[in-house]
C-alpha cells in the first residue's frame, strides 16, 4: 500500500465523483476539487458560509453544496432542472431519516409524504417530474424508503416503535408485509443485495432477518451472540505488537517521524480458538436511541457475503456466507467499529475503528495496516474509489488517499 500526504478536511466531506476522475473535499466554506490521479487542485470554490453537505451529480459535471445555516424552512421539495432551467415543486415531503429514494437507473424517484396524520408515497418519473403513482402506506410513522437495485420493488419501514416492513411494486401495489415481532423496538437498518434477490433487515433484538424476492418470506435469521462456539467460524483477533526500530536509526533528539513510529502501536491479527467470548455492552435502558441491535449491514458486490455490526458488541464485525447462510468470519477489534465498506469490484471489506489504521478482510485473510502519518490521524470514515484500487480515509480534520498495489487489487 501507498499513502498520499494529509489534506485538510471539515465535516467528513470528502467524495469521489461518480466517473472516478475527481475528488471533492470541503474545508469550512471552501470546496476543493482535485484530480484523483495527481491530487492537483482543479477548482477552488468559495461559498457564503460553512459547507455542511456535498453531493455530485450522476454525470460528475456538478456539485451540490448545502449551507444549512442560511436555509429557510419550506414544506416542499424544489426540483431544479439544470437543462431547461424549469422548476417543479413537490408538496408535503416527510421529514424522516430516508424520505427520498431514486432508482439505480435514475428513472424514478419515490418521496415519502405526510398529510392529515397519514403517510403516503409518491412516485415520479424523473425525465419530466410527472406523478406516476400516489398511494397511502400502512405505517404508523414511516421512517425510511429504499428501492431494490433493479428498481422493481420499494421497501418501506415503520418507526422503530413498531416492527413493520412493507414492499411495494412500481405501480403502487402492496406485495408483502413483514413483521418479526410486536411490542418491542423493531427495525434499525436495512440493506438490499446487489442482485435484488435478498433484503436484509437489522433489528434491535440483535438479529438480521433475510427475506427472499420470490415470496418475500424469511429464509433465515442471523443471531449475534457474545460467544462464538462454532468451530467452522474463523475469529480474527486484533492484538498489539511493539514497533520494531533499528538501533542504527536511533538518535537524540529523535526526528518527528521516528518519534511518531516509536509511540504508535502497531497491530496484527491472530486466529482465536473457539469458543471466543466477545466484549458485550449492556445498553442504558432509560436513554433514547439505545446502542443496541444491528446498526450496520452491507452486502458484498458479488452477493456472496454480508457484513454486519451489532451495537451491543461494538468491537466486532460479523461476515456471513450468503450462499451457505452461515457465519463465516468474525473480526474482533481492539476499538469500536466506526465504519466499514466493501470494495465495489471484489469481496474485500475495509474497516476503520477511530485510530490511525485501516483493516482489510478478504476470503484470503485479514491484514492491519498502519497509516504512516505524523500526528494524530484518527480514521472515522472511509470511501472506496469506483475502480477498487484506492480509497479515501477520513478523520475529523484531515483525509488522505490509500493506494493499493496492483497485485492487491487483483
Amino acid at each position: 500500500m501507498n499513502f498520499s500526504e494529509l489534506f485538510k478536511l471539515s465535516g467528513l466531506l470528502g467524495r469521489f465523483s461518480p466517473d472516478g476522475k475527481c475528488l471533492a473535499s470541503c474545508v469550512q466554506y471552501r470546496l476543493v476539487v482535485r484530480d484523483v490521479n495527481t491530487l492537483q487542485i482543479l477548482q477552488l470554490y468559495t461559498c457564503l458560509d460553512q459547507i455542511q453537505y456535498i453531493e455530485w451529480s450522476s454525470d460528475s459535471l456538478f456539485i451540490l453544496c448545502a449551507m444549512y445555516k442560511r436555509g429557510i424552512v419550506q414544506l416542499r421539495i424544489t426540483v431544479w432542472s439544470l437543462c431547461t432551467k424549469s422548476v417543479s415543486y413537490i408538496k408535503y415531503p416527510k421529514a424522516c431519516q430516508q424520505g427520498i429514494a431514486f432508482t439505480k437507473d435514475g428513472r424514478y424517484m419515490a418521496v415519502a409524504e405526510r398529510r392529515d396524520c397519514k403517510d403516503f408515497i409518491s412516485i415520479f418519473v424523473c425525465s419530466d417530474w410527472q406523478l406516476l403513482r400516489h398511494f397511502d402506506t400502512e405505517t404508523q410513522d414511516l421512517f425510511g424508503i429504499e428501492w431494490a437495485p433493479n428498481g422493481c420493488v420499494l421497501a418501506v419501514w415503520d418507526t422503530c416503535l413498531e416492527y413493520k416492513v412493507l414492499l411495494y411494486s412500481l405501480d403502487g401495489r402492496l406485495l408483502s408485509t413483514y413483521r418479526a415481532y410486536e411490542w418491542s423496538l423493531g427495525v434499525k437498518s436495512i440493506a438490499w443485495s446487489p442482485s435484488s434477490q435478498f433484503l436484509a433487515i437489522g433489528s434491535y433484538d440483535e438479529k438480521v432477518r433475510i427475506l427472499n424476492h420470490v415470496t418475500w418470506k424469511k429464509i433465515t435469521e442471523f443471531e449475534h451472540p457474545a460467544t462464538i462456539a462454532n468451530t467452522k467460524t474463523i475469529v480474527y483477533k486484533e492484538v498489539e505488537k511493539s514497533p520494531s526500530v533499528e538501533t542504527e536509526r536511533l538518535s537524540f533528539p529523535p526526528t518527528r517521524a521516528l518519534a511518531s513510529s516509536l509511540f504508535s502501536t502497531e497491530s496484527k491479527y491472530d486466529i482465536s480458538q473457539v469458543p471466543v467470548s466477545l466484549q458485550y455492552i449492556k445498553p442504558v435502558a432509560d436513554r433514547a436511541n439505545p446502542k443496541m441491535g444491528i446498526g450496520m449491514l452491507a452486502f458484498s458486490p458479488d452477493n456472496c457475503f454480508l457484513a454486519t455490526k451489532n451495537d451491543n458488541i461494538p468491537n466486532a464485525v460479523w461476515i456471513w456466507d450468503i450462499q451457505k447462510l452461515k457465519l463465516f468470519v468474525v473480526l474482533e477489534q481492539l476499538c469500536a467499529i466506526q465504519s466499514f465498506q466493501w470494495d465495489p469490484r471484489q469481496p474485500r471489506l475495509a474497516v476503520c475503528t477511530g485510530n490511525s489504521k485501516v483493516y482489510l478482510w478478504s476470503p484470503a485473510g485479514c491484514v492491519s495496516v498502519q497509516v504512516p502519518m505524523e500526528g494524530d490521524f484518527q480514521i472515522v470514515s472511509l470511501s472506496w474509489h469506483s475502480s477498487g484500487d484506492s480509497m479515501a480515509l477520513l478523520s475529523k480534520d484531515n483525509f488522505c488517499l490509500c493506494y493499493l498495489e496492483r497485485e492487491e487489487v487483483k
